[in-house]
């Protein structure tokens, strides 16, 4: 099972710029389950807010998934599914299900205040983006 707390490293504001410019901002739901994601991005003249539920899927009466997995909704109206992989100093966020053709895949800098990348799309190309800590981590911690 994916360890949630790995995640941990992308509490705070981030300033997002490449294919999307903006901020996003990560926070840990009370409890610790989930990691919360809110998006102000303008990408191809159109602004987007968004927010994201981060976490382990735990339907009624069954056990954690074993990936972290996502829904993002959007003012634009989308719904979008993710599931997320972060090895070591590499993240990936699969678009849909784990191995999908649709896909970001970027590394964190040591110091950790930096990440850079790139959205893969089957048939449509991608952009690279690259998001800079502009304040450390908040929230409630999960310890």
């Amino acid at each position: 099972m994916t360890n949630l707390q790995t995640l941990d490293r992308l509490v705070g504001s981030w300033q997002i710029s490449g294919g999307a410019e903006g901020t996003v901002t990560y926070e840990w739901m009370e409890g610790g389950h989930f990691l919360i994601q809110r998006v102000h991005l303008s990408q191809n003249g159109q602004e987007v807010k968004g927010i994201e539920m981060i976490g382990h899927l735990k339907p009624f009466g069954e056990s954690k998934s074993p990936d972290i997995r996502s829904r993002y909704y959007d003012t634009l109206g989308n719904t979008f599914d993710y599931v997320y992989e972060l090895e070591g100093d590499s993240l990936v966020i699969w678009a849909g299900d784990k191995g999908s053709l649709n896909y970001y895949k970027g590394t964190f800098r040591s110091d950790g205040n930096s990440h850079s990348g790139a959205w893969h799309y089957s048939g449509e190309g991608g952009y690279e983006s690259t998001m800079t800590r502009v304040s450390p981590a908040g929230g409630i911690g999960i310890g």
